[in-house]
């Protein structure tokens, strides 16, 4: 009994050293994060795999591509509607991306971090295939106007399906440039994963930014039936350099450097300060990623350019706080306001921007300068914290804007596929008018639970119609999911100082059942070795509670693993099983000299603290 209270008692302490964040937070930001991830596979078009969650979707837009000549099958559709729309498409591939690459430790330490990559690759893969040679992308599969006339679920579509591109004739500087980023992006997301496949995406990635760059020209103009739905009213200059930027990134060429701190001022990201950041304009992007190099010293040469870029960057933060000389308009409850159609896009992707900001400004130990006075980190956090709390719920009208979270949330969504019936429950086809008369006009709610998608959201008063047929408000879009990915993971691990903090998890033991629940913090990029931890035994020994804790890695590679490296974190006592290197690091046992494929290795150790931190450093695949 007395260590079964020793332990509770430790476990007490625990939580209430952690309680504050759990307090502040109010949201399940754990669930939030699951849910918005999950979104992305209601939204995938094609053949679905077999590891496919959201089951009442069926595959869909089987013969994409082929009246072209070409195969484009897969992909997502953007929103409610069954249309594949490139620009914004890319652009949640680039935020999904940077997501992880900001967060995925994050992620990791909450299993999602696999679902998120996945999410990423299903509009990689697409991409590939949409740009099947150097100078050519394809940037739309079927047309608006004719996909708006119909309500079909996407397993039965009858609307056209052409496809248009962008080529050396017909250019589209700011969708090459946007899938650019991308594919540069996603690049640094599978580097260690899958370093072929990352490999390739920027093979594209060179390719498209040479032929946005040399062909310049928006693509709406090539592309005429986009115009009426994402027409890029910012035009190609922002996509140049935000390119440029996730090139860079992506690669440490100085040529990408230079082509920022040359073309700044040309191409607007040197005086262009914004207060809205989107599918289409991303000059507050840009100017955030050139401030996070010149603070992380990688400016090279071009700091002084480098440090206009931030104080645009900078005035875009303050003005979605409140403290510059140009503020963005917020709803009475709070909510930042750019339009009635779509809002929350807007809101998600300044409050991700502002969250970035504020862990590497407090990196660099830095305060946010605004005309009004310097702001703290942290203060840039909980702005953005209380963006994230207002959509899941805490706003004036108690609504989450994110479906399937809460106990008040949207049941009408302005989604064709949610708002009939599955094909799977009832596969009788559903016609292009039919679908109008049947399901859109239904007062109900849906049949099929869109599970984490962010809506429009509320107009300027902070109202709210939950209707189908209002679609700026109850429309989705997988651009307004992608950044609070990112957010969500950092806000579910606490509000730490610094975006590594990680949640502690003591088990609760005893002599009977010493078996935990099994973690895996594995880090962002060692995808095929998995890391699992359990503790295995406790004991007391002079009033402390001793820990023995099994780790298993396993090879998922496909591959052996050879040159491992591991590297092991508040590590307090002792470790068998490894051998332990000259620069601290941890390596296999002498012994082994590679680890197969489908094959572990266990090694353990015991100290009186919770999990030590685990990630995998190199390796290389035999």
């Amino acid at each position: 009994m007395a260590k079964i209270i020793t332990i509770i008692e430790s476990a007490l302490f625990l939580l209430i050293a952690i309680a504050p964040f759990v307090i502040a937070a109010g949201h399940d930001y754990g669930q939030a994060l699951s849910n918005s991830i999950l979104f992305f596979e209601a939204q995938r078009s094609g053949y679905l795999p077999s590891n496919q969650r959201v089951n009442w979707r069926g595959n869909s837009g089987l013969l994409d591509g082929k009246a072209s000549g070409v195969d484009l099958v897969g992909g997502y559709y953007d929103a409610g509607d069954n249309v594949k729309f490139g620009l914004p498409m890319a652009f949640t591939v680039t935020m999904l991306s940077w997501s992880i690459l900001e967060y995925g430790s994050q992620m990791a330490s909450s299993g999602e971090l696999g679902h998120a990559m996945d999410a990423v690759k299903w509009g990689t893969d697409y991409l590939i295939k949409a740009h099947p040679q150097p100078n050519v992308l394809y940037g739309e599969v079927g047309d608006g106007n004719t996909d708006h006339y119909c309500w079909q679920r996407p397993e039965d579509m009858t609307t056209s399906r052409s496809a248009y591109r962008i080529d050396v004739n017909n250019p589209g500087s700011d969708l090459a440039g946007e899938t650019a980023a991308a594919m540069a992006a996603a690049s640094v997301v599978f580097h260690r994963s899958n370093p072929a496949y990352s490999r390739e995406l920027l093979t594209h990635a060179h390719q498209l930014f040479d032929f946005a760059d040399k062909y310049r020209g928006k693509y709406d103009s090539s592309i005429s039936v986009a115009q009426k739905y994402y027409r890029s009213v910012s035009g190609y200059a922002d996509e140049l350099l935000w390119a440029a930027a996730w090139l860079y990134k992506a690669t440490n060429d100085q040529y990408y450097l230079n082509y920022l701190g040359e073309n700044g001022d040309a191409l607007g990201g040197t005086g262009w300060a914004m207060t809205e950041f989107g599918w289409d304009v991303k000059y507050a992007g840009v100017q955030t990623l050139v401030a996070m190099f010149l603070m992380g010293g990688k400016a090279g040469g071009q700091s002084l350019v480098f440090e206009k870029y931030q104080e645009k960057a900078e005035m875009f933060m303050c003005s979605c706080m409140g403290k510059g000389n140009q503020n963005v308009q917020k709803t009475p409850g709070g909510l930042i306001f750019r339009q009635r159609w779509n809002n929350l896009q807007f809101v998600t992707s300044a409050s991700f921007i502002l969250t970035v900001y504020s862990d590497h400004l407090t990196s660099a130990r830095k305060e946010l300068q605004c005309s009004s006075g310097s702001v703290a980190p942290s203060e840039l956090l909980a702005f953005a914290k209380s963006q994230v709390d207002y959509i899941l719920g805490d706003n004036p009208r108690a609504t989450s804007y994110m479906v399937g979270y809460g106990n008040h949330f949207p049941q009408q969504v302005h989604h064709r596929g949610s708002s009939i019936v599955s094909i799977k429950v009832n596969p009788s086809f559903v016609s292009c008018r039919g679908g109008y008369a049947t399901w859109f006009s239904r007062k109900a709610s849906d049949p099929n639970l869109l599970t984490g998608a962010i809506v429009g959201g509320p107009d300027a008063y902070d109202n709210f119609a939950d209707q189908r047929d209002n679609y700026e408000q109850t429309e989705p879009a997988t651009y307004n999911n992608a950044p609070l990915v990112g957010i969500l993971a950092r806000l579910n691990v606490g509000h730490a100082a610094n975006n590594q903090f990680l949640p502690v998890e003591v088990p609760l033991l005893n002599s009977i059942d010493v078996q935990s629940k099994p973690v895996s913090p594995i880090s962002p990029f060692a995808a095929p070795i998995t890391i699992n931890q359990k503790a295995t035994a406790s004991w007391v020994s002079n009033g402390k509670t001793y820990y023995r804790y099994s780790a298993i890695l396993t090879n998922k590679s496909g591959k052996s693993i050879k040159n491992f490296n591991l590297t092991i974190s508040k590590l307090y006592g002792s470790l068998w099983g490894l051998t332990k290197t000259a620069t601290g690091s941890y390596e296999f046992p002498k012994w082994v000299s590679s680890l197969p494929a489908d094959k572990s290795i266990e090694f353990v150790y015991i100290q009186s603290a919770p999990f030590a931190d685990i990630s995998v450093s190199s390796y290389t695949l035999a």
